[in-house]
């Protein structure tokens, strides 16, 4: 199957190429089918060649399709990637993006007032959209230069902007303020922009990091003379060694495009808006693909950042930062989506806390691990919305376990993983890199726990806010319905993922081994190990019975705040209005960059368009040389009079003139 890997790629191509074009001719029923069915075939494709790299011990294969261009020097090949890594990353994307398709094809069927199931009018282009998707990420971790990563890269952010603004015909939304009680003033909420607005703002707000990006990849060219991962890397401490600054300038530079693509403070301002898109879109963008990428190019280019310790430790700062940051904003939220977007952040946040101490392969673990539970979470969210007519705000939920079962049950497992429960996958991927940060610095560890504490409070909140307690909305509660088959298909086998991914990184301590730890050692060939630190079996031990009991204790506390006691929440917040104000309102960050760089620019572009564009180039160069030419040519029209005698006089004066010339040279 190795030889056979650019199937993963053709293969959702073919599907793109299908529904695309004869999708509306052959109809939903076909659409449904042929959608998932390539990703599926591909995530096969990409299991056997797991199996084949297994059994030649990770050794890595480069399968050459074709040469895309050849400029002297340049050379540039269409070379797929086959190695622990690259199939790792396959896998992930095709997997939990096949279980994304099948989910997507009863959610975008809705029941009308006829009591009839109505797929969406644009049910073909949205699972085109799909196809395009996987296929661009699939090229982005298969690639096997920078160049191929970077046109990834790319198509991650076009399908990205495509899904997000897919129902692009839908006017933003106004949220209902927070009513605190008591004759105290409702906190007021910001409007939610409009899916075209959303995808928009995905789109530029990624160009900012892309330039970042692109400027890293031209000049690892002029620095390395190629893009070629093993070039690159073989070659990386030699040219350390004799350009000290390069490298750091190059993962600096590589890194700000990971900012951007990966949500991390400062352009994670993207994320949340994205949940515009249909839910299996937030999913696919949010678990699998589009946030992960950041994190994979990081781990990939392990070579390069082993060399630039400095550029790591401010990766490590950034990454803990954000998870900080963003678990806060998730405390108060009331959209169910919007607490799993911070979420993903936050999670992101542990991941580039990871890779930016070293830990490259506990970053993978948790980037795994997070697929499931988090793409359980978000199609568990819509679920929820598919029973409750697209509703989503846990201010008008409740009691949903009762009419929602599996739904219920499948979220409970994804929430007990996401808060680091002991023994759910999201605990063992956490742990470790909580580890790994204590390793190099207590305090990135302590900031660590925290978040993991507020993690397991928000995540928790919403699961009592949703399914439990008595109903907020009766009519809402009395329409709720199980949802169909392909969704709970979809939840229950992610669940089942949420529950036993962790045994893809048991603690070595504890004896058993370490499968991603195993198996991803041939991809860190390159890489510079600097003095490394190892804790003490019982110094471990006391960090992961630290994690157990802060998750339990934020789940607890989320317990006696919105089940036991539910006046609590409100009267903090009343006590503390102006903290829960902030909070709420995402800490005006959105409103900051409007009145800072937005609105400036726009007016900068204003400006610009009226006084350069308009006035320069059109008035004076376009319209201003036009005119002149007008003005010449209506002048000398006024000689063609038509008058013989005027003619002839015109033509002796030119004769004179030349005669002249010649006798008074």
């Amino acid at each position: 199957m190795t030889q056979l890997i650019w199937l993963t790629i053709a293969l959702p191509v073919i599907g793109l190429l299908f529904n695309g074009i004869l999708g509306r001719r052959a109809g939903y029923r076909v659409v449904r089918v042929v959608g998932p069915l390539v990703v599926g075939l591909a995530f096969l494709v990409g299991l056997g060649a797991m199996f084949e790299t297994l059994a030649r011990d990770g050794e890595p294969v480069t399968v050459h399709l074709w040469t895309w261009a050849a400029i002297g020097d340049f050379e540039v090949p269409i070379n797929l990637l086959v190695d622990p890594l690259s199939v790792l990353m396959v896998l992930v994307v095709t997997g939990v993006g096949f279980l994304i398709h099948v989910y997507a094809t009863e959610y975008m069927i809705h029941t009308g007032s006829d009591g009839h199931a109505h797929p969406d009018r644009d049910y073909t282009r949205f699972f085109t959209f799909l196809n395009l998707f996987i296929a661009s990420m699939l090229v982005l971790v298969l690639g096997d230069n920078y160049l191929m990563m970077y046109v990834g890269w790319e198509l991650v952010g076009v399908s990205s902007y495509l899904l997000i603004g897919f129902w692009f015909d839908r006017p933003a939304q106004e949220q209902d303020p927070v009513d605190l009680g008591d004759g105290v003033e409702p906190v007021k909420l910001t409007p939610l922009l409009s899916p075209a607005a959303s995808g928009m703002k995905a789109f530029i707000v990624n160009r900012i990091g892309d330039v970042g990006f692109a400027l890293g990849v031209f000049l690892i060219w002029s620095t390395f003379g190629t893009l070629q991962f093993d070039e690159v890397f073989a070659r990386a401490e030699e040219i350390n060694s004799a350009l000290p600054t390069v490298i750091p300038w190059i993962t600096a530079l590589l890194f700000v495009g990971a900012i951007g693509k990966s949500a991390q403070l400062p352009l994670y301002v993207w994320l949340p808006d994205a949940m515009a898109g249909p839910t299996p879109v937030s999913a696919l963008i949010h678990a699998a693909t589009m946030v992960t990428a950041g994190v994979y190019m990081i781990v990939r280019s392990n070579a390069l950042y082993s060399l630039a310790p400095g550029v790591s430790n401010t990766i490590a700062v950034i990454g803990m930062a954000t998870a900080f940051f963003a678990a806060t904003i998730a405390l108060v939220q009331t959209d169910l989506k919007r607490v799993l977007a911070y979420s993903t952040i936050s999670q992101l946040g542990y991941m580039f806390s990871a890779v930016g101490v070293g830990a490259y392969t506990a970053g993978m673990f948790h980037l795994t691990t997070h697929a499931f539970f988090k793409a359980l979470l978000f199609l568990g969210a819509g679920s929820v919305m598919h029973a409750l007519h697209d509703v989503i705000d846990l201010r008008r939920m409740g009691g949903l376990k009762d009419k929602m079962k599996i739904t219920w049950i499948t979220f409970w497992v994804g929430s007990l993983a996401l808060a680091g429960f002991p023994l759910m996958s999201g605990f063992f991927s956490k742990d470790e890199i909580l580890a790994k940060d204590f390793e190099v610095s207590p305090l990135l560890w302590f900031v660590g726990v925290v978040t993991a504490g507020l993690t397991a409070f928000y995540t928790f909140r919403a699961v009592f806010l949703a399914f439990h307690g008595a109903p907020r909305d009766r009519h809402l509660h009395d329409h709720a319905h199980e949802s169909g088959r392909p969704i709970t298909f979809a939840l229950g086998v992610l669940a089942v993922l949420a529950l036993f991914g962790g045994l893809l990184g048991l603690p070595t301590w504890l004896g058993l081994p370490h499968v991603l730890e195993n198996n991803l050692e041939p991809v860190y060939e390159y890489m510079h190990h600097a003095d490394e630190h190892h804790l003490s079996l019982a110094l471990e031990a006391t960090l992961m019975a630290i994690s157990a009991l802060t998750a339990i204790g934020g789940i607890v506390v989320a317990y006696v705040f919105y089940i036991v006691n539910p006046a609590i929440p409100r009267n903090i917040a009343r006590a503390s209005r102006g903290l829960f104000n902030l909070l709420a309102n995402k800490y005006w960050v959105d409103e900051i960059y409007n009145a800072a760089i937005v609105q400036p620019a726009l007016q900068l572009a204003r400006a610009m368009s009226g006084g350069i564009d308009k006035g320069l180039i059109d008035n004076v160069l376009v319209d201003g040389t036009a005119r002149a030419i007008g003005r010449v040519g209506r002048s000398m029209s006024r000689l063609q009079d038509g008058y013989v005698g005027h003619y002839a006089l015109a033509t002796f004066i030119g004769v004179l003139v030349i005669v002249s010339y010649f006798f008074l040279r």
